[in-house]
């Protein structure tokens, strides 16, 4: 379990609030599905069966329903895939709404390039973890960065629920990349995210830029590519460890949900 006591200290009420800041928003008109291209083999390889790929020449397109292959106690309690809070965690410290399905899809680019602009990630959706569930980003309702009582909120995975019962990742967990080099999935702008470690080295990744990433070789790709990798300190001394803050550094494709 992730989470020392003392990050625990929450309420009911306090989740209730959270449950209103992972607000639904940076969404676009829907893609029209073209399977006129190749879908990347380090994608359709990588990818769990929940989600359904195609392609255009130049994107690709990732659908799923968002529900994590995990246990969480933000599953019904009749879901084979449930699990009770894990002390100090209680039942009152979950954000209302638990998990169900949902329409994701996210357009990203083949060849994904550097933006000479780069833009800012927003609340909502900002990536697709190889699970199908929604990679969000470091910050909550308000633009502000997640404080120490929502923290109480997060399942072992990362993980809590939004509006709509929209499960999302903000944080590493037990089922994506713990203390390794996992990669854990693509970002919109077509660039993959991996753990805190550099497969390359076997180390904790060092030289990234401001917002998370360097360029080098990794487990799925022999030619140097930029990549994510999530941050190495440890929140709050909570035990977890941000997926992403800061900007693109691509150009974002779609992700409507």
């Amino acid at each position: 379990m992730k989470l020392s006591l003392g990050i625990f200290l929450t309420s009911f009420a306090t989740a209730a609030t959270i449950l209103i800041s992972c607000k639904k928003n940076d969404t676009t008109t829907p893609v029209v599905e073209d399977t006129s291209g190749t879908i990347p083999a380090v994608i359709s390889s990588n990818y769990k069966p929940a989600v359904t790929l195609s392609a255009s020449a130049t994107t690709v397109t990732l659908k799923s329903n968002g529900l994590p292959d995990h246990l969480s106690p933000y599953w019904e309690t009749t879901n084979a895939l449930y699990e009770a809070p894990i002390a100090p965690q209680t039942t009152a410290m979950l954000t209302p709404g638990g998990i169900a399905a949902q329409n994701y899809s996210m357009t990203i680019p083949i060849n994904p390039t550097e933006a000479a602009t780069k833009t800012a990630t927003a609340l909502g959706p900002i990536g697709m973890a190889l699970n199908g569930v929604a990679i969000y980003n470091d910050r909550e309702g308000g633009n502000l960065p997640v404080n120490a009582q929502t923290l109480g909120s997060f399942d072992r995975g990362g993980g809590h629920g939004g509006p709509g019962r929209l499960y999302h990742y903000h944080f590493n967990g037990d089922f994506t990349s713990d203390d390794d080099a996992k990669l854990i999935g693509w970002l919109r702008d077509g660039f993959p995210i991996y753990g805190r470690k550099c497969s390359s080295t076997g180390n904790y990744a060092t030289g990234l830029d401001v917002n998370g990433g360097h360029t080098t070789t990794t487990t799925q790709y022999t030619t140097a590519i930029y990549h994510y990798h999530c941050s190495n300190v440890d929140y709050m001394n909570s035990g977890f460890y941000v997926l992403k803050a800061g900007s693109y550094h691509g150009t974002p494709g779609t992700f409507t949900f």
